[in-house]
Protein backbone atom coordinates (compact mmCIF):
# COMPACT_ATOMS: atom_id res chain seq x y z
CA UNK A 1 0.00 0.00 0.00
CA UNK A 2 1.45 3.40 -1.05
CA UNK A 3 -1.17 5.47 0.65
CA UNK A 4 0.03 6.95 4.05
CA UNK A 5 -2.95 5.84 6.27
CA UNK A 6 -4.14 8.90 8.52
CA UNK A 7 -2.85 11.44 6.22
CA UNK A 8 -6.06 13.36 5.85
CA UNK A 9 -6.55 14.07 9.88
CA UNK A 10 -4.97 16.43 11.60
CA UNK A 11 -2.11 16.03 14.39
CA UNK A 12 -3.74 16.55 17.90
CA UNK A 13 -1.32 18.31 20.38
CA UNK A 14 -0.83 17.33 24.08
CA UNK A 15 -2.98 20.30 25.05
CA UNK A 16 -5.90 19.04 23.22
CA UNK A 17 -6.03 15.59 24.47
CA UNK A 18 -5.90 17.14 27.79
CA UNK A 19 -8.70 19.42 26.55
CA UNK A 20 -10.68 16.37 25.63
CA UNK A 21 -10.00 14.62 28.68
CA UNK A 22 -10.84 18.02 31.06
CA UNK A 23 -14.50 17.71 29.47
CA UNK A 24 -15.23 13.98 29.87
CA UNK A 25 -14.33 14.54 33.55
CA UNK A 26 -17.44 16.39 33.80
CA UNK A 27 -15.73 18.73 36.58
CA UNK A 28 -13.60 16.35 38.35
CA UNK A 29 -10.17 17.65 38.93
CA UNK A 30 -7.79 16.58 36.14
CA UNK A 31 -4.12 16.51 38.67
CA UNK A 32 -6.63 15.17 41.19
CA UNK A 33 -7.87 12.41 39.38
CA UNK A 34 -5.61 11.10 36.89
CA UNK A 35 -2.36 12.41 38.25
CA UNK A 36 -0.41 9.65 39.89
CA UNK A 37 2.48 10.39 42.67
CA UNK A 38 5.44 8.40 43.55
CA UNK A 39 7.52 8.39 46.08
CA UNK A 40 10.47 9.48 44.05
CA UNK A 41 8.46 12.65 43.79
CA UNK A 42 7.53 11.71 40.19
CA UNK A 43 4.19 13.22 38.96
CA UNK A 44 2.81 10.02 36.42
CA UNK A 45 0.64 11.75 33.84
CA UNK A 46 -2.38 9.39 32.28
CA UNK A 47 -0.80 10.16 28.87
CA UNK A 48 2.45 11.23 27.37
CA UNK A 49 2.66 12.96 23.72
CA UNK A 50 5.78 13.63 21.11
CA UNK A 51 5.59 17.44 22.00
CA UNK A 52 6.59 17.21 25.10
CA UNK A 53 9.99 16.33 23.52
CA UNK A 54 12.39 18.85 22.44
CA UNK A 55 14.42 16.37 20.08
CA UNK A 56 13.28 12.82 19.30
CA UNK A 57 15.07 10.63 21.99
CA UNK A 58 18.34 8.71 20.82
CA UNK A 59 18.71 5.24 20.46
CA UNK A 60 19.92 3.33 23.55
CA UNK A 61 23.22 1.00 22.80
CA UNK A 62 21.81 -2.07 24.67
CA UNK A 63 20.27 -5.01 23.20
CA UNK A 64 17.75 -6.79 24.50
CA UNK A 65 19.37 -10.06 22.34
CA UNK A 66 22.45 -9.88 24.83
CA UNK A 67 21.24 -10.66 28.10
CA UNK A 68 22.20 -14.11 29.55
CA UNK A 69 20.22 -16.57 32.38
CA UNK A 70 22.40 -16.86 35.06
CA UNK A 71 21.93 -19.25 37.69
CA UNK A 72 23.48 -18.48 41.13
CA UNK A 73 25.13 -21.39 42.92
CA UNK A 74 26.48 -20.99 46.87
CA UNK A 75 29.46 -23.34 47.15
CA UNK A 76 29.22 -25.74 50.43
CA UNK A 77 30.51 -28.33 48.84
CA UNK A 78 32.69 -27.98 45.65
CA UNK A 79 31.94 -31.34 44.05
CA UNK A 80 28.95 -30.43 44.05
CA UNK A 81 28.62 -27.27 43.40
CA UNK A 82 30.91 -28.33 39.96
CA UNK A 83 28.01 -31.02 39.24
CA UNK A 84 25.14 -28.28 39.68
CA UNK A 85 26.72 -25.95 37.54
CA UNK A 86 27.76 -28.85 34.79
CA UNK A 87 23.58 -29.78 34.75
CA UNK A 88 22.66 -26.51 34.86
CA UNK A 89 24.48 -25.04 31.54
CA UNK A 90 23.20 -28.51 29.99
CA UNK A 91 19.26 -27.04 30.89
CA UNK A 92 19.93 -23.97 28.85
CA UNK A 93 21.83 -21.29 31.81
CA UNK A 94 24.80 -19.30 29.94
CA UNK A 95 26.23 -18.02 32.91
CA UNK A 96 27.41 -19.51 36.18
CA UNK A 97 27.48 -17.07 39.79
CA UNK A 98 29.34 -18.88 42.47
CA UNK A 99 28.99 -17.90 45.75
CA UNK A 100 32.12 -18.72 47.62
CA UNK A 101 32.33 -18.23 50.93
CA UNK A 102 36.01 -18.93 52.09
CA UNK A 103 39.08 -19.35 50.92
CA UNK A 104 39.65 -23.05 51.23
CA UNK A 105 37.49 -23.60 47.75
CA UNK A 106 39.71 -24.97 44.85
CA UNK A 107 38.90 -23.39 41.92
CA UNK A 108 40.28 -25.88 39.65
CA UNK A 109 37.81 -28.00 40.89
CA UNK A 110 35.00 -26.15 40.93
CA UNK A 111 35.54 -25.63 37.26
CA UNK A 112 36.27 -28.91 36.57
CA UNK A 113 35.31 -29.90 32.73
CA UNK A 114 33.12 -26.39 32.17
CA UNK A 115 33.80 -25.09 29.08
CA UNK A 116 35.11 -21.21 30.69
CA UNK A 117 35.53 -19.78 27.30
CA UNK A 118 31.66 -20.68 26.13
CA UNK A 119 29.88 -19.76 29.59
CA UNK A 120 30.81 -16.68 31.26
CA UNK A 121 31.90 -17.63 34.75
CA UNK A 122 31.23 -15.08 38.16
CA UNK A 123 33.04 -15.68 41.51
CA UNK A 124 31.05 -14.01 44.29
CA UNK A 125 33.49 -13.73 46.94
CA UNK A 126 32.40 -13.69 50.53
CA UNK A 127 35.93 -12.69 51.61
CA UNK A 128 38.46 -10.44 50.73
CA UNK A 129 41.60 -12.16 49.93
CA UNK A 130 44.01 -11.04 46.71
CA UNK A 131 46.24 -13.90 46.66
CA UNK A 132 42.60 -16.11 46.32
CA UNK A 133 41.92 -14.05 43.52
CA UNK A 134 45.39 -14.99 41.55
CA UNK A 135 44.14 -18.84 41.91
CA UNK A 136 41.46 -18.03 39.67
CA UNK A 137 42.25 -18.09 35.72
CA UNK A 138 42.70 -14.46 34.49
CA UNK A 139 40.37 -15.30 31.23
CA UNK A 140 37.50 -12.75 29.46
CA UNK A 141 34.90 -14.94 30.54
CA UNK A 142 35.81 -14.69 34.29
CA UNK A 143 34.66 -12.06 36.46
CA UNK A 144 35.40 -11.37 40.23
CA UNK A 145 32.71 -9.74 42.31
CA UNK A 146 34.09 -7.88 45.49
CA UNK A 147 32.91 -4.36 46.71
CA UNK A 148 34.48 -3.33 49.63
CA UNK A 149 32.11 -0.28 50.02
CA UNK A 150 29.37 -2.62 49.68
CA UNK A 151 30.58 -4.69 52.62
CA UNK A 152 30.85 -1.93 54.72
CA UNK A 153 27.57 -0.42 54.48
CA UNK A 154 25.92 -4.24 54.45
CA UNK A 155 27.80 -5.29 57.65
CA UNK A 156 29.10 -2.09 59.30
CA UNK A 157 32.89 -3.16 59.11
CA UNK A 158 35.94 -3.82 56.81
CA UNK A 159 36.76 -6.93 56.27
CA UNK A 160 40.03 -6.33 58.11
CA UNK A 161 40.64 -2.72 58.57
CA UNK A 162 39.96 0.84 56.11
CA UNK A 163 44.13 0.25 55.01
CA UNK A 164 44.76 -3.50 54.89
CA UNK A 165 40.85 -3.67 52.63
CA UNK A 166 42.03 -0.86 49.84
CA UNK A 167 45.47 -2.83 50.38
CA UNK A 168 43.66 -6.26 49.17
CA UNK A 169 41.32 -4.49 46.63
CA UNK A 170 43.52 -2.35 44.79
CA UNK A 171 45.65 -5.36 44.08
CA UNK A 172 42.42 -7.46 42.92
CA UNK A 173 41.15 -4.58 40.59
CA UNK A 174 45.07 -4.60 38.92
CA UNK A 175 44.99 -8.39 38.20
CA UNK A 176 40.96 -7.91 37.20
CA UNK A 177 41.24 -4.41 35.70
CA UNK A 178 37.20 -5.36 37.19
CA UNK A 179 35.01 -3.15 39.40
CA UNK A 180 31.88 -4.40 40.71
CA UNK A 181 29.26 -2.24 42.18
CA UNK A 182 26.74 -4.32 44.71
CA UNK A 183 23.52 -1.64 44.53
CA UNK A 184 21.22 -4.31 45.30
CA UNK A 185 21.22 -3.75 48.98
CA UNK A 186 19.95 -0.02 48.51
CA UNK A 187 16.14 -1.60 46.99
CA UNK A 188 16.38 -4.78 49.55
CA UNK A 189 16.66 -2.20 52.17
CA UNK A 190 13.57 0.28 50.82
CA UNK A 191 15.35 3.19 49.25
CA UNK A 192 13.21 4.56 46.58
CA UNK A 193 14.68 4.80 43.38
CA UNK A 194 16.06 8.27 43.13
CA UNK A 195 18.48 6.91 45.61
CA UNK A 196 18.89 3.84 44.25
CA UNK A 197 20.10 5.42 41.30
CA UNK A 198 22.56 8.10 43.03
CA UNK A 199 23.84 5.66 45.50
CA UNK A 200 24.92 3.81 42.98
CA UNK A 201 26.95 6.00 41.03
CA UNK A 202 27.91 7.88 44.54
CA UNK A 203 29.18 4.17 45.69
CA UNK A 204 30.88 3.94 42.03
CA UNK A 205 32.70 7.46 42.53
CA UNK A 206 34.88 6.74 45.50
CA UNK A 207 36.27 3.94 43.91
CA UNK A 208 37.31 6.20 40.39
CA UNK A 209 38.36 8.97 42.52
CA UNK A 210 40.44 6.34 44.22
CA UNK A 211 41.87 4.92 40.88
CA UNK A 212 42.34 8.35 38.65
CA UNK A 213 45.60 8.91 39.57
CA UNK A 214 46.79 5.20 39.62
CA UNK A 215 45.73 4.22 35.95
CA UNK A 216 46.83 5.52 32.57
CA UNK A 217 44.29 6.17 29.95
CA UNK A 218 44.57 2.81 28.90
CA UNK A 219 44.23 0.72 31.63
CA UNK A 220 40.85 3.10 32.37
CA UNK A 221 39.82 2.39 29.01
CA UNK A 222 40.19 -1.53 29.06
CA UNK A 223 38.37 -1.42 33.07
CA UNK A 224 35.37 -3.44 33.34
CA UNK A 225 32.09 -1.73 35.33
CA UNK A 226 29.26 -4.30 36.71
CA UNK A 227 26.57 -3.45 39.05
CA UNK A 228 24.46 -5.60 40.72
CA UNK A 229 21.02 -4.55 40.62
CA UNK A 230 17.62 -5.74 42.36
CA UNK A 231 14.30 -5.03 40.62
CA UNK A 232 10.88 -5.11 41.97
CA UNK A 233 7.39 -4.79 40.28
CA UNK A 234 6.79 -1.20 39.31
CA UNK A 235 7.25 -2.48 35.75
CA UNK A 236 7.77 0.70 33.76
CA UNK A 237 9.63 2.80 36.33
CA UNK A 238 12.09 -0.59 36.67
CA UNK A 239 12.93 -0.82 33.15
CA UNK A 240 13.30 3.11 33.00
CA UNK A 241 16.03 2.80 36.28
CA UNK A 242 17.76 0.78 34.61
CA UNK A 243 18.22 2.29 31.48
CA UNK A 244 18.97 5.36 33.89
CA UNK A 245 21.82 3.79 35.75
CA UNK A 246 23.46 3.17 32.05
CA UNK A 247 22.96 7.13 31.05
CA UNK A 248 24.35 7.99 34.55
CA UNK A 249 27.26 5.90 34.80
CA UNK A 250 28.19 7.30 31.12
CA UNK A 251 28.06 10.49 32.22
CA UNK A 252 30.44 9.71 35.27
CA UNK A 253 32.99 7.44 33.45
CA UNK A 254 33.31 10.20 30.54
CA UNK A 255 33.99 12.65 33.49
CA UNK A 256 37.62 10.19 34.31
CA UNK A 257 37.46 9.01 30.66
CA UNK A 258 36.97 5.81 31.29
CA UNK A 259 35.11 3.18 29.21
CA UNK A 260 31.65 4.02 29.08
CA UNK A 261 30.13 0.87 28.58
CA UNK A 262 28.81 -1.07 31.86
CA UNK A 263 27.30 -4.43 32.34
CA UNK A 264 24.28 -4.79 34.69
CA UNK A 265 23.66 -8.47 36.78
CA UNK A 266 19.94 -8.24 37.67
CA UNK A 267 18.43 -10.52 40.50
CA UNK A 268 14.59 -9.71 41.39
CA UNK A 269 14.66 -8.15 44.86
CA UNK A 270 13.84 -9.94 48.10
CA UNK A 271 11.61 -6.83 49.21
CA UNK A 272 8.12 -7.71 47.94
CA UNK A 273 8.58 -11.84 48.35
CA UNK A 274 6.15 -13.32 50.64
CA UNK A 275 5.69 -16.60 52.68
CA UNK A 276 2.51 -16.95 52.97
CA UNK A 277 0.26 -17.44 49.15
CA UNK A 278 4.03 -17.77 47.97
CA UNK A 279 2.45 -18.72 44.48
CA UNK A 280 2.62 -15.29 43.98
CA UNK A 281 5.94 -14.95 44.47
CA UNK A 282 6.58 -16.72 40.56
CA UNK A 283 4.85 -13.71 39.05
CA UNK A 284 6.26 -11.25 40.78
CA UNK A 285 10.04 -12.24 39.66
CA UNK A 286 8.25 -13.24 35.53
CA UNK A 287 7.69 -9.61 35.34
CA UNK A 288 10.38 -8.55 37.41
CA UNK A 289 12.89 -10.47 34.83
CA UNK A 290 10.57 -8.89 31.65
CA UNK A 291 11.77 -4.94 33.32
CA UNK A 292 14.96 -6.46 33.11
CA UNK A 293 15.47 -7.75 29.71
CA UNK A 294 13.91 -4.04 28.64
CA UNK A 295 15.50 -2.33 30.71
CA UNK A 296 19.16 -3.75 29.23
CA UNK A 297 20.29 -6.41 32.01
CA UNK A 298 23.78 -8.03 30.45
CA UNK A 299 22.80 -10.91 33.05
CA UNK A 300 20.17 -12.25 35.28
CA UNK A 301 19.67 -14.31 37.72
CA UNK A 302 16.08 -15.47 39.03
CA UNK A 303 14.83 -15.70 42.57
CA UNK A 304 13.24 -18.81 43.57
CA UNK A 305 9.38 -18.51 44.49
CA UNK A 306 10.67 -20.29 47.95
CA UNK A 307 14.02 -18.60 48.98
CA UNK A 308 13.00 -16.44 51.25
CA UNK A 309 11.79 -19.67 53.55
CA UNK A 310 13.48 -22.84 51.88
CA UNK A 311 16.73 -23.91 51.41
CA UNK A 312 18.04 -24.32 47.62
CA UNK A 313 15.87 -27.26 46.34
CA UNK A 314 15.76 -28.53 42.72
CA UNK A 315 12.31 -27.73 41.93
CA UNK A 316 12.39 -23.89 42.90
CA UNK A 317 15.82 -23.73 41.22
CA UNK A 318 14.44 -25.26 38.53
CA UNK A 319 11.18 -23.57 38.46
CA UNK A 320 13.64 -20.40 38.14
CA UNK A 321 15.01 -21.27 35.63
CA UNK A 322 12.76 -21.90 33.26
CA UNK A 323 10.89 -18.62 33.68
CA UNK A 324 13.66 -17.12 32.09
CA UNK A 325 14.10 -19.77 29.84
CA UNK A 326 10.33 -18.98 28.08
CA UNK A 327 10.72 -15.48 28.27
CA UNK A 328 13.55 -16.30 26.12
CA UNK A 329 12.65 -18.79 24.22
CA UNK A 330 9.32 -19.26 24.05
CA UNK A 331 7.96 -15.01 24.62
CA UNK A 332 10.64 -14.34 22.10
CA UNK A 333 12.19 -11.63 24.84
CA UNK A 334 15.98 -11.52 22.95
CA UNK A 335 14.17 -10.83 19.41
CA UNK A 336 13.66 -7.41 20.02
CA UNK A 337 16.21 -4.62 20.20
CA UNK A 338 15.94 -1.68 22.68
CA UNK A 339 11.37 -2.39 22.63
CA UNK A 340 11.55 0.34 25.34
CA UNK A 341 13.24 3.28 23.05
CA UNK A 342 10.98 5.91 22.53
CA UNK A 343 7.99 5.29 24.18
CA UNK A 344 7.15 8.28 25.69
CA UNK A 345 6.06 7.31 29.00
CA UNK A 346 9.66 5.04 29.68
CA UNK A 347 11.53 7.99 27.82
CA UNK A 348 9.79 10.54 29.84
CA UNK A 349 10.21 8.62 33.02
CA UNK A 350 14.04 7.45 32.32
CA UNK A 351 15.29 11.65 31.84
CA UNK A 352 13.01 12.22 35.27
CA UNK A 353 14.69 9.73 37.14
CA UNK A 354 18.06 10.78 35.22
CA UNK A 355 17.87 14.29 36.24
CA UNK A 356 16.65 13.92 39.70
CA UNK A 357 19.31 10.85 40.71
CA UNK A 358 21.52 13.62 39.62
CA UNK A 359 20.95 15.94 41.94
CA UNK A 360 20.72 13.69 44.99
CA UNK A 361 24.30 12.51 43.61
CA UNK A 362 25.96 15.95 43.75
CA UNK A 363 24.49 17.19 46.99
CA UNK A 364 26.25 13.70 48.19
CA UNK A 365 29.75 15.18 46.80
CA UNK A 366 28.98 18.58 48.30
CA UNK A 367 28.46 17.00 51.67
CA UNK A 368 31.85 14.93 51.40
CA UNK A 369 31.00 11.91 49.35
CA UNK A 370 29.24 8.42 49.69
CA UNK A 371 31.92 6.94 52.18
CA UNK A 372 31.69 9.89 54.66
CA UNK A 373 28.22 10.07 54.68
CA UNK A 374 27.58 6.53 55.10
CA UNK A 375 29.85 6.86 57.90
CA UNK A 376 27.58 9.54 59.65
CA UNK A 377 25.02 7.46 59.02
CA UNK A 378 23.30 9.65 56.64
CA UNK A 379 23.01 7.68 53.79
CA UNK A 380 21.13 4.67 56.54
CA UNK A 381 18.73 7.64 58.02
CA UNK A 382 17.81 8.62 54.33
CA UNK A 383 16.60 4.94 53.24
CA UNK A 384 15.00 4.08 56.60
CA UNK A 385 13.00 7.18 55.70
CA UNK A 386 12.06 6.13 52.32
CA UNK A 387 11.32 2.24 53.70
CA UNK A 388 9.09 3.24 56.24
CA UNK A 389 7.06 5.94 53.73
CA UNK A 390 6.51 2.62 51.78
CA UNK A 391 5.84 0.07 54.56
CA UNK A 392 3.52 2.83 55.66
CA UNK A 393 1.64 2.33 52.04
CA UNK A 394 1.85 -1.17 52.26
CA UNK A 395 0.02 -1.67 56.15
CA UNK A 396 -2.86 0.91 54.69
CA UNK A 397 -2.99 -1.30 51.75
CA UNK A 398 -2.45 1.26 48.94
CA UNK A 399 0.48 -0.60 48.75
CA UNK A 400 -0.88 -3.96 47.50
CA UNK A 401 1.22 -7.67 48.00
CA UNK A 402 -1.98 -9.96 46.60
CA UNK A 403 -2.16 -12.78 49.14
CA UNK A 404 -0.50 -11.18 52.17
CA UNK A 405 -2.13 -7.77 52.65
CA UNK A 406 -5.06 -8.57 50.21
CA UNK A 407 -7.37 -11.32 49.62
CA UNK A 408 -5.12 -12.83 52.05
CA UNK A 409 -5.64 -16.97 52.20
CA UNK A 410 -6.47 -17.37 55.99
CA UNK A 411 -6.18 -21.00 56.16
CA UNK A 412 -2.57 -21.26 54.81
CA UNK A 413 -0.73 -21.91 57.40
CA UNK A 414 3.02 -22.06 57.05
CA UNK A 415 4.70 -22.35 60.71
CA UNK A 416 6.24 -26.35 59.86
CA UNK A 417 7.48 -24.83 56.02
CA UNK A 418 10.27 -22.75 57.49
CA UNK A 419 13.40 -24.19 56.56
CA UNK A 420 15.00 -20.39 56.99
CA UNK A 421 14.25 -17.79 59.39
CA UNK A 422 12.78 -15.55 56.97
CA UNK A 423 12.80 -12.21 59.00
CA UNK A 424 15.13 -9.55 59.91
CA UNK A 425 17.89 -11.20 62.16
CA UNK A 426 18.89 -9.04 65.20
CA UNK A 427 22.70 -9.87 66.06
CA UNK A 428 24.16 -7.38 68.77
CA UNK A 429 28.00 -7.15 66.97
CA UNK A 430 29.92 -4.26 67.43
CA UNK A 431 30.31 -2.61 64.23
CA UNK A 432 32.27 0.51 62.84
CA UNK A 433 29.18 1.89 61.07
CA UNK A 434 25.53 1.63 61.51
CA UNK A 435 24.73 -1.51 58.72
CA UNK A 436 22.15 -1.14 56.62
CA UNK A 437 19.33 -3.85 56.92
CA UNK A 438 17.44 -5.47 54.22
CA UNK A 439 13.53 -5.98 55.40
CA UNK A 440 11.14 -7.02 53.76
CA UNK A 441 7.93 -5.41 53.79
CA UNK A 442 5.55 -8.38 55.05
CA UNK A 443 7.50 -9.06 58.01
CA UNK A 444 5.11 -8.35 60.66
CA UNK A 445 2.26 -9.18 58.76
CA UNK A 446 3.69 -12.61 58.93
CA UNK A 447 5.02 -12.79 62.15
CA UNK A 448 1.72 -12.16 63.60
CA UNK A 449 -0.36 -14.90 61.11
CA UNK A 450 2.50 -17.09 62.24
CA UNK A 451 1.85 -16.59 66.08
CA UNK A 452 -1.51 -17.31 65.65
CA UNK A 453 -1.76 -20.34 63.44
Amino acid sequence: MSEKLFSDFPEVSSKQWKQKIQADLKGADYNDTLIWHTLEGIDVKPFYHADEFEALPTISETKASAFKICQSIFVSNTEKSNATAIDAISKGVEAIEFIIPNDNISVSDLLKDIDVTSTPMHFNLQFLSSEYVKTIPSKKQITIHTDIVGHLARTGNWYHNLNEDHKQFESIVKHTNTLCIDVSLYQNAGANMIQQLAYAVAHLNEYFNHFDSERNAAQKQDLNVIFNCSVGTNYFFEIAKLRALRLLYKTLASAYNINTTCDIHVTPTKRNKTIYDYNTNMLRTTTECMSAILGGASLITNLPYDAVYHKVNEFGTRIARNQLLVLKNESYFDKVNNASDGAYYIESLTTQLSEKALELFKDIESNGGFLAQLKAGTIQKKIKESAAKEQALFDTGDHVLLGTNKHPNLQDKMKADLELYPFVKTNPVKTLIEPIIEKRLAETVEQERLKNE
